[in-house]
């Protein structure tokens, strides 16, 4: 079922949205060669309490830790470890955070470690334009496949592909509620949009082929040819005829400057 929510319940959305985007802006300042992914989770986890909040994620279906944090190949749901990032590595940084009144905020940004690839820049900003996209199509009367046909068409254009597994979802007093929003799909089909949707809508986009593959733990979905994927997500409510994005990049942008994608 569908929960539309009232414009106090977008407002408490986009409270939780902040405290994300503003996590995230706090991982800007410390992703660099160096570094372990478990020390990222730490950090985000000690700014996120630091907020009146709580981590969305750890312990969600029995989910491990504060954030997802998934290196080059590593589409999604990477377990924070030992692993020291490295020159030239990408991250995508997925946080989320619940507010003491119970509302979920939740967001994506992938991070270049240093210097990266040409080529593997270019899939970063092909797969945050998309989001942008993507949004654009999240107006009342569309349907929920308008969204992910936007996407799906602006990546495969660029020669990309669209991970098919994993999807976008609603988001509420829940982390996960309905409707799915794939990232791919037929315009004109799906639920349709209406004011008081709320969405995290969240492109996952790779440079090779669009399989992936499970690992072991049960968690980390990975590239099946290991070449490199990107993720972006924000949080939206359709409101007052039009997307509301309730995240932010603003504070990643502050501290990257010249380097935000």
């Amino acid at each position: 079922m569908i929960y539309l929510k009232t414009d106090e319940e977008i407002e408490l959305l986009r409270e939780a949205n902040l405290v994300v985007a503003r996590t995230l802006g706090e991982m800007a300042k410390w992703v660099a060669p160096g570094i372990t992914t478990r020390r990222l989770d730490q950090l985000a986890e000690e700014y996120i309490r630091s907020q009146g909040c709580k981590p969305g994620f750890k312990g969600l279906y029995g989910y491990p830790a504060t954030l997802c944090i998934s290196v080059n190949e590593v589409v999604v749901h990477g377990i924070p470890s030992s692993y020291v990032l490295e020159e030239g590595d990408i991250v995508s940084i997925d946080c989320g955070a619940v507010t003491p009144a119970g509302f979920n905020g939740d967001s994506t940004y992938t991070f270049p470690v240093g210097e990266v690839a040409p080529e593997v820049m270019q899939l970063l900003r092909t797969t945050k334009e998309s989001l942008l996209v993507g949004i654009e199509q999240a107006v009342p009367g569309k349907r929920i496949g308008d969204i992910g046909n936007a996407i799906q068409t602006y990546c495969e254009q660029r020669g990309y592909s669209v991970v098919r597994e994993m999807t976008g979802h609603g988001v509420g007093r829940k982390l996960h509620e309905d409707p799915e929003v794939p990232n791919y799909g037929r315009r004109g089909t799906g639920p349709l949009i209406k004011n008081g949707m709320t969405i995290a809508i969240e492109p996952m986009i790779n440079m090779g082929s669009k399989n992936i593959v499970q690992e072991r733990d049960g968690w980390t979905c990975r590239t099946r040819d290991r070449k490199p994927s990107a993720h972006y997500e924000h949080s939206i409510a359709i409101h007052h005829g039009r997307p509301d994005v309730l995240s932010s990049f603003e504070y990643v942008e502050q501290v990257l400057g010249e380097r935000f994608i």
